[in-house]
């Protein structure tokens, strides 16, 4: 099972100079219990964003950089060998290059949508006609917080 997760902005945003442009902890705790215990496959830079590796959880870094290495970090230099090191269940939690290369070939996403436009520099949100909607939780907004949504999507194959 592949499972994408990942949280946008109304305009597609993913983030901004290496992270969230936004703080929801829902979107936090949600992010922890769906990733928990699974490995999980991500490109170097969303890799580098954590302050440390994440606990009860295995980091495999998708890089093009052969002599790339980080404590914590299992290694693939091709989808297919990241595939394979974290086998059968995974969850891959980005970035939107890896995204874009993973997306045909994912089962399930996981996707916090936020009601609200951010300023950023990575974006990507899945195609519409490609997906469909098996799940969904309203939130209200709350003083400076936006309104979001948690959404599970499977494709349409």
């Amino acid at each position: 099972m592949i499972t994408l997760v990942f949280a946008h902005a109304q305009n597609a945003v993913i983030g901004r100079d290496g992270k969230l442009p936004w703080h929801l902890p829902a979107d936090l705790k949600r992010f922890k219990a769906l990733t928990l215990g699974k490995p999980m496959v991500m490109g170097r830079k969303t890799f580098e964003s954590f302050p440390a590796p994440l606990p009860g959880r295995r980091h495999i870094v998708l890089t093009r950089d052969a002599a790339w290495s980080a404590p914590g970090a299992e290694v693939a230099h091709t989808v297919g060998e990241a595939f394979a090191l974290a086998g059968k269940d995974m969850s891959v939690i980005g970035g939107a290059e890896i995204f874009r290369l993973v997306e045909d070939r994912a089962d399930r996403a996981e996707v916090t949508v936020l009601h609200r436009d951010y300023e950023g520099d990575a974006h990507f949100v899945l195609d519409a006609d490609g997906w469909q909607e098996l799940a969904r939780e309203d939130h209200p907004a709350e003083g400076e917080r936006p309104a979001y949504s948690f959404l599970t999507l499977v494709p349409r194959r």
